[in-house]
């Protein structure tokens, strides 16, 4: 995710606890721009597990499975 939506959310986060508040079209974007960060978290996390390896006691490796 780029950086500057990641500021965009920081900012809207701000605003959101001022007196103010933020707008409906501010809590839309601020709902999409949410859900692209878990996304992108997750694809993230997902990558890094899949190129995870587990190493028992007696030397042998083997990659970590998915369970599903």
């Amino acid at each position: 995710m780029e950086q500057r939506k990641i500021d965009r959310i920081n900012e809207l986060a701000r605003k959101a606890k001022t007196p103010e508040g933020l707008t409906p079209g501010e809590l839309a974007e601020r709902d999409a721009l949410r859900q692209e960060y878990i996304a992108a978290v997750r694809a993230s996390l997902t990558a890094q597990l899949d190129s995870t390896y587990i190493q028992y006691p007696d030397g042998a490796r083997r990659k970590l499975r998915r369970r599903g």
